[in-house]
């Protein structure tokens, strides 16, 4: 089994709920729109929305294969967006995140340099 970190002062991870209504759109496009999301914010990293499934358009995503590891979160499954040019794995999930970030089970990311992402209110 892959380490399994813990945050802490040297690495700090947060999940708060997000009070803002969150729009995330491919040019005209809305694949997701919530009032439901959660903010991670990661050590030094940009803090990154996790929009619930029930709140995306899932007509919009496709499985890949793609898999990735973070010792913090747990094991990622990728999406990939038809809609965005470069949509390949430009969606991921932690289905069974780490107890630290329990919040964003059942909740989609999306890298912001492939959509657009908007806070609105």
């Amino acid at each position: 089994m892959p380490d399994k970190l813990i945050p802490g002062p040297d690495h700090p991870i947060t999940v708060e709920p997000n009070p803002a209504r969150v729009v995330v759109k491919a040019g005209e496009k809305t694949i997701a729109d919530t009032t439901r999301a959660q903010v991670l914010r990661e050590a030094s990293y940009p803090p990154v929305q996790y929009i619930p499934l029930e709140d995306v358009d899932l007509a919009m995503l496709s499985p890949t294969a793609h898999k990735t590891h973070c010792p913090y979160k747990g094991d990622a499954s990728y999406y990939s967006l038809a809609a965005v040019p470069d949509g390949e794995n430009a969606v991921w999930v932690y289905e069974a995140p780490y107890d630290a970030v329990a919040p964003i089970k059942g909740h989609v990311a999306f890298y912001p340099d492939r959509v657009e992402i908007e806070e609105v209110g």
